[in-house]
């Protein structure tokens, strides 16, 4: 049975919110100074060929972690004290979130001296993401906070004035720098990526690089030395080649290995990603349902909810077929406790188990006074989500009253959930859903709302429109445009936008172009176009015209009127980058 995760008497998102100046920490030297450091004993393991120790410090989705493991055959013990470290015969070191509050976490809890002597004495280590960030001397994010200092460089953030999107989210290819051992079975596939800082290749550093990724910049996706290896991407999140990573750490010798077969990866691939609505029907069960403009019962006399499957089936499947992510939404969870609602946070839980590709999940993140007068911030809402499963969670009506309200005093509080959550995980953890429906107009002067022309006229023959934002599902209009709302999110912390089209929506005539080109060109983080597509040219026509990372899509999916791999397949006959 294993031991639960090593849990501090301090919670890294308390300190980091009640911190008011930039966090400063003990800087670990490589070697010098291991004579002063405090003399951990070091035993003889107990762990089998069959464990591996795990560092998880308490923040974002290790559970995708602990399920790869675990699927491929491995025991976990979970660190409790710096002994455990010493004692690992291997070490998995999932970093996720920010980097000011893990080192604050593992500077105090003594962690960081032992896994400097750990990996100082060429253990087996994997670092993921944070994980090998952390290893580097210091990183600009919160203002300069030092590293573990094992490797020389600063980690630093993504340049955005040279055109590419931050947070770096999606399937990048990886070059190959030199004998990388875990990397062997890459055969030029993809990789999952999801950050906004990185370490950058120098000559103080060459000697550690084992594969580096192309995004703006060359910045390092991989180090290596003897048996230690950091990865920036995940590979628990990489599909069948992110589990033949990390089958290869754990079987440094087996020659067993699976094969991915040769890819064609080049450069950051568009996402096809895979969205179940998930709420209770009318007998209680969870279902996954789509709706028509947002109406998600049937047209009889019944009027029950549309039944499209089991929400874990069906995201097992999606996984199959070749999705890039696959999105959850809570859609009653506007009106319902979030952390009340059981069921949902099983279906994260036992998709995370099988499912080795992003997930997200929205629905219902937000403060919240339960019925017994207990308070729950957004904070602690998110953060039962990501400990359930999910990699991205994903907030609508409440950003809209936050932007509402940023918009109107040009304060930020850092209150908001928008504001408290991409603080403590990270912004790239942090997707805002925005629901707008399209009002026509003849005369842009008519509004203070940003405007378009748009590409097909009104009923009544207006050449130009604004998208007024919705909240609760679409019921509720609010004075706030699509536009206003994207440059405020952005500006509060949001790392990547969910754009829906409510007349778009169950349509089958493809993404609102229009709205999707003029969210896109006003913000620096990746969109998802949503609502409207019917057939594979709807997804080669929205990436060709406009700046969309990614395109979602639910019913043709889940009415198996368009395979994902179809989609795919276009995509590629059309020049565009996918994942295969």
């Amino acid at each position: 049975m294993e031991a639960p995760p090593f849990t501090p008497s301090y919670s890294p998102s308390s300190l980091l919110l009640r911190r008011k100046t930039p966090l400063t920490v003990t800087k670990f030297s490589r070697s010098p100074n291991l004579k002063t450091r405090t003399n951990f004993s070091i035993r003889a393991s107990s762990s089998t060929d069959s464990v591996v120790t795990l560092l998880d410090y308490g923040a974002g989705n290790v559970r995708s972690v602990r399920n790869a493991i675990k699927f491929l055959g491995f025991e976990i013990k979970d660190v409790q004290t710096p002994e455990d470290i010493l004692n690992a015969s291997r070490l998995i070191f999932p970093g996720v979130g920010a980097f000011a509050p893990a080192m604050e976490v593992l500077s105090k809890s003594g962690m960081g001296e032992a896994l400097c002597s750990y990996i100082e004495k060429d253990r087996p280590f994997l670092g993921i993401c944070l994980g090998l960030q952390l290893l580097f001397e210091s990183s600009e994010e919160n203002g300069l906070i030092k590293g573990l200092g094992l490797i020389p460089g600063t980690v630093g953030r993504f340049d955005s004035s040279k055109g590419f999107r931050v947070p770096h989210i999606g399937w990048n290819a990886l070059k190959i720098a030199k004998d990388s051992e875990i990397l062997d079975d890459i055969g030029n596939h993809h990789v999952y990526f999801v950050h906004s800082y990185r370490a950058m290749p120098s000559d103080d550093n060459k000697e550690w690089v084992s594969s580096t990724c192309d995004y703006g910049d060359k910045f390092i996706a991989s180090i290596r030395r003897g048996n230690v290896h950091a990865v920036q991407f995940h590979p628990e999140k990489s599909g069948d080649v992110g589990l033949s990573i990390l089958r290869r750490f754990l079987y440094p010798k087996s020659t067993a290995a699976k094969k991915t077969g040769e890819g064609k990866a080049s450069k950051l691939a568009k996402r096809v990603i895979a969205c179940l609505d998930v709420r209770a029907n009318d007998n209680g069960d969870l279902v996954v349902t789509k709706g028509d403009q947002y109406d998600v019962r049937e047209n009889t006399e019944e009027n029950e909810v549309r039944n499209l499957g089991k929400p874990v089936e069906l995201a097992e499947q999606y996984y199959k077929d070749g999705a890039d992510e696959v999105s959850f939404l809570n859609i009653t969870g506007f009106r319902d406790f979030p952390l009340g609602d059981l069921p949902m946070l099983q279906v994260l839980r036992y998709t995370s188990e099988n499912v080795f590709v992003p997930l997200t999940v929205g629905g219902g993140i937000r403060d919240f006074t339960d019925s017994q007068g207990r308070h729950y911030s957004s904070l602690e809402v998110a953060a039962e989500y990501f400990r359930s499963g999910a990699d991205k969670i994903s907030i609508g009506s409440d950003a809209v009253y936050a932007a509402e309200e940023y918009i109107r005093t040009g304060v930020k509080t850092g209150k908001t959930s928008l504001e408290q959550i991409s603080r403590v995980y990270g912004n790239q953890a942090v997707v805002v859903s925005i629901d707008p429906r399209r009002v026509y107009i003849n005369d842009p002067n008519d509004v203070q709302f940003q405007t378009i022309k748009v590409s097909s006229s009104g009923p009544n023959g207006e050449e130009y429109a604004w998208y007024q934002c919705t909240v609760n599902g679409g019921r509720e209009g609010r004075p706030i445009g699509a536009y206003e709302l994207a440059k405020a999110v952005e500006e509060l912390g949001a790392g990547e936008i969910l754009l829906n089209c409510i007349d778009c929506d169950g349509q089958g005539k493809g993404f609102d172009v229009d709205l999707v080109t003029l969210i896109s060109d006003a913000v620096s983080i990746p969109v998802i176009a949503s609502s409207g597509a019917g057939v594979p040219d709807h997804f080669s026509e929205v990436f060709a015209k406009t700046n969309a990372s990614a395109a979602l899509a639910a019913g043709i999916f889940h009415r198996k009127e368009v395979p994902i791999q179809s989609v795919k397949e276009h995509l590629l006959k059309e020049g565009i980058e996918v994942r295969i």
